[in-house]
């Protein structure tokens, strides 16, 4: 795989709307009545953002926070995923199954630690509770569903995308979704997994304008190049927009996850600061 890039550094700026953020409080960040983290796969940012075979993206993009310079950790997909949901790669280099981290600290395992409830929705998974490495003629891969890994997590934390709530208000304060291995853009094409997003989650983003919720769409990693510049967007109703120019990672999006819900960081993502400059003050 490709070396990760530079640590981010702390500063950067919303051109739009706002410059650099001093860390707040606890208190000062705002807190998401719900938050929906979706992943998508193997898309560069000049792939996605702007190309008019990802409409629905770009007007996200356009009407929320655009990170402009967000990047994975590394290639392939696997360690990108557990870094996102654990603050380190554990170190995993290839998409393997399956891994077991029988007790390594992770955000589902501290949302649930905190009282409030975390859920992952996989596309295609056979079951709730699913360990199996792939499923559905292949359409699911565990590589993508890091959760599953964690042996302090209920196996309940992971249903199939069938279960998610028409009725947004019974989402839990945290939720993943992955779409399938074609939706997710791994294996189908841009336009597909735009047009998957526009119809499936598309409702929630409206809703979260609305609702004092908050919806964020990453990339696992880029299309193998060094830079591994990946599109990320942020919705929701304290979303300031415009494009944001800080550099980025899923350490930072874990930071910031976590300053929402009140959790210490994990890992890495001790190292990182909040995207405060893209948030109005709660």
């Amino acid at each position: 795989g490709s070396a990760a890039p530079p640590a981010p550094s702390p500063a950067g700026t919303a051109r739009a709307t706002a410059g650099p953020s001093a860390r707040p409080s606890p208190a000062g960040i705002w807190r998401p009545a719900h938050l929906v983290v979706v992943v998508m796969e193997n898309k560069s940012y000049s792939r996605v953002v702007g190309d008019p075979l990802a409409p629905y993206i770009t007007s996200l993009a356009r009407r929320g926070a655009d990170l402009t310079a967000m990047f994975a950790e590394t290639h392939p997909s696997q360690p990108n995923y557990i870094a996102l949901f654990s603050g380190s790669t554990r170190g995993v280099r290839d998409d393997s199954c399956p891994q077991s981290f029988p007790a390594a600290p992770n955000l589902g395992r501290q949302l649930l630690d905190a009282g409030l409830r975390f859920v992952a929705y996989a596309e295609a998974l056979p079951r709730a509770g699913y360990g199996g490495c792939v499923g559905s003629g292949g359409r699911y891969a565990r590589k993508h569903a890091p959760w599953t890994n964690f042996g302090n997590l209920p196996p309940s934390v992971a249903r199939p995308f069938g279960d998610f709530p028409g009725d947004f208000a019974a989402l839990p304060e945290v939720a993943f979704v992955i779409p399938d291995m074609c939706a997710d853009m791994h294996d189908c094409s841009v336009s597909t997994g735009d047009a998957w997003l526009r119809r499936e989650i598309g409702p929630y983003a409206d809703w979260a304008e609305t609702h004092d919720s908050l919806l964020i769409v990453t990339f696992d990693e880029g299309d193998y190049h060094a830079s591994n510049r990946i599109p990320t967007v942020l919705v929701g109703g304290r979303v300031r927009r415009g494009a944001y120019d800080g550099r980025a990672d899923h350490y930072t999006l874990l930071r910031t996850i976590e300053e929402m819900y009140g959790l210490a960081p994990l890992g890495r993502a001790a190292d990182r600061r909040p995207l405060t400059a893209v948030l109005t003050p709660a």
